[in-house]
């Protein structure tokens, strides 16, 4: 069943794990006050006077870049169970701060690229083969387009009828990342807008806040998958998008293009039509209405 037309606000949010195919159930930061802030009439009125605006991302930003938030990290280890032995530094005490843990590297070793296209980050995945479809998983009406997002006409008439991929990032997960596909990247343009959460508690009630937050977007240039477009999007407290490639250059497919500071956050990668093929269970679990939990470097599509 569609995401939205047969899921209530206040029920469990529920994702498939790729390797077993059984259902997760999703823990969520701070979910009691999501809940409220975009289902409770009050909490809405708190959401667009407050917590959408920068200040409140960057405030909470500069306490994660301090050293007092260095005590957080062991606790926020054992509280998601992570799996630290994937990272470059395994221990809590080798992070100076919450962010420097935040945004940690990953053990090359741990996590080999794979064939095909790759996801560009860690998350929870979801695949339209063509981006018209996005009604099939979100509520009807969501205004969702190339031109809405990308907010350059000419630039979005590539994507038409394309392919969509989003990998949604929790505040658990590794954040940084990575490109799809090997290829000539151009610079990053950035996009003003506000911080809304991208929780799926928040989707839920709006696609458009893709089209509302700040991004930053590039056009990956590839000889085997046509032109990618690469969106990195900002969520609440996360009011720092960093780019580590350089623009104009060929990248590696793996290569680390950037990473995002403290908090929930979304890759969107559009495919021009007819250009690459979503692996069979994503498109299935997509349908079906779940998220599929990928790793960064994990096949998505040919």
């Amino acid at each position: 069943s569609p995401f939205l037309l047969s899921h209530s606000l206040m029920d469990t949010i529920t994702y498939k794990d790729r390797v077993t195919k059984n259902l997760v159930e999703e823990k969520i930061p701070s979910e009691g006050l999501l809940r409220w802030l975009y289902a409770n009439p009050i909490g809405k009125l708190t959401l667009h006077g407050l917590v959408k605006r920068k200040a409140v991302s960057k405030t909470a930003g500069k306490y994660m870049d301090s050293k007092r938030s260095q005590k957080r990290i062991q606790r926020f280890i054992d509280l998601h169970n992570l799996d630290m032995s994937v990272y470059d530094r395994k221990n809590s005490q080798d992070y100076r701060t919450f962010n420097d843990f935040f945004y940690r590297k990953i053990d090359p070793v741990a996590r080999p690229i794979q064939d095909g296209i790759v996801s560009p980050a860690d998350g929870k995945a979801l695949a339209f083969q063509n981006i018209n479809n996005v009604d099939t998983f979100f509520v009807k009406g969501s205004e969702f387009t190339p031109q809405s997002f990308i907010e350059d006409k000419e630039h979005a008439n590539r994507f038409e009828d394309g392919a969509l991929f989003i990998v949604r990032l929790a505040p658990t997960d590794y954040h940084r990342y990575h490109f799809p596909a090997s290829g000539i990247a151009s610079a990053s343009n950035q996009v003003k807008g506000h911080l809304y959460s991208v929780s799926p508690l928040a989707l839920r009630k709006s696609l458009e806040i893709f089209c509302q937050n700040k991004r930053e977007l590039c056009t990956l240039e590839t000889k085997e998958y046509g032109n990618i477009l690469i969106a990195d999007v900002g969520a609440t407290m996360v009011g720092s998008i960093y780019q580590t490639y350089a623009p104009n250059s060929h990248v590696q497919k793996g290569q680390e293009k950037g990473y995002f500071a403290f908090g929930g956050s979304t890759m969107v990668l559009m495919f021009e039509k007819d250009k690459i093929t979503f692996s069979p269970d994503l498109l299935e679990n997509t349908k079906n209405g779940f998220e599929t939990a990928v790793k960064m470097g994990e096949t998505i599509g040919s």
